[in-house]
């Protein structure tokens, strides 16, 4: 996962983190050491970027307990515990994983953000720009990260440009998204020193501002959910910019729920899903039998999909 070395924070936020830090309360319900430790910690993501854990409801013990409909934890097993999480992952009984919930506070570019929003299983409340002002910070691309459009896949990336052409596509960032702010900053008119000019109102001015402006927001979902939105964007093949998001927030679930996370790792995460036809197919070829994308019964990409998840 590619990080800064320090999330950045505002001076009012970081106050606020170290004071809720400092605090402690008392509680009987269940509580994660593991994810105690990490909790209103910001882990830093892309230049600028952060994700923390605000809150949480549930542990792995909630999941069991809503599966069995019991009260309290239980005497069963540790192992035995893990054993039906692991069944509920595999055949998909998916009430059990809403039981536990979680919030986030994230720190992103806005493209990310509409990204994201896409997964509308969340309460969301973001920073507004109707109310505030947005603060001068742009993600710009490590060289690294700074690639053509793929020949192949209308949705990804080719190889990294080089030399000049890098360059030049970096200042051009760079300087769009200066430009743009400059010019935010001097339509809101905020400086007291110049009162003779109104101002344009704040929920007009932001819609100058370049796409790659970071937003926050508080993002709360179920676990059930938050699987599905990691299923997705902690795939190997999601967009770079939101994978290390996804990233981040795996490694918060994995000291979080240790059970279900493996589960999920096992069963969706780092799985394959056949169709009937790719089943059938596999079959046949366990068989002894010749099977090429000509005999299989399959179009031409959906054979090249089982062949790059099953047979390379």
């Amino acid at each position: 996962m590619a990080t800064t070395t320090k999330a950045s924070l505002a001076p009012d936020q970081a106050a606020d983190i170290d004071a809720a830090r400092a605090a402690t309360s008392q509680t009987i319900r269940p509580t994660v050491p593991a994810l105690e430790a990490m909790l209103h910690t910001p882990v830093p993501v892309l230049d600028h970027g952060f994700v923390r854990v605000i809150d949480y409801m549930g542990d792995d013990s909630a999941i069991v307990q809503a599966a069995r409909v019991s009260y309290g934890r239980g005497t069963k097993r540790v192992q035995e515990d893990t054993g039906l999480i692991r069944y509920l992952m595999r055949h998909r009984h998916t009430t059990p994983f809403e039981m536990c919930e979680i919030k986030f506070h994230v720190k992103l570019p806005i493209f990310v953000a509409r990204q994201w929003i896409r997964h509308r299983t969340a309460s969301v409340n973001e920073y507004s720009a109707r109310y505030s002002i947005l603060d001068r910070e742009f993600y710009i691309p490590a060289p690294e990260q700074l690639a053509a459009q793929s020949t192949t896949n209308r949705q990804g990336r080719g190889s990294v440009l080089q030399g000049e052409e890098a360059q030049a596509v970096l200042a051009m960032l760079r300087a769009d998204a200066d430009r743009c702010y400059a010019d935010y900053a001097t339509m809101l008119n905020e400086d007291p020193a110049d009162p003779s000019r109104q101002g344009l109102a704040r929920e007009l001015a932001r819609m100058n501002l370049t796409l790659n402006t970071y937003t926050q927001w508080y993002w709360k979902t179920n676990l059930h959910n938050l699987f599905h939105f990691l299923s997705l964007r902690a795939d190997a093949h999601a967009q770079y910019e939101i994978r290390v998001y996804a990233d981040a927030m795996m490694a918060m679930v994995d000291a979080w729920v240790p059970a279900a996370a493996q589960a999920f790792r096992d069963y969706r995460l780092g799985a394959v899903t056949l169709s009937a036809q790719m089943l059938a197919v596999l079959r046949r070829m366990l068989a002894g039998e010749t099977v090429t994308q000509d005999n299989s019964g399959m179009s031409k990409r959906e054979w090249t999909e089982f062949a790059q998840s099953v047979l390379d």
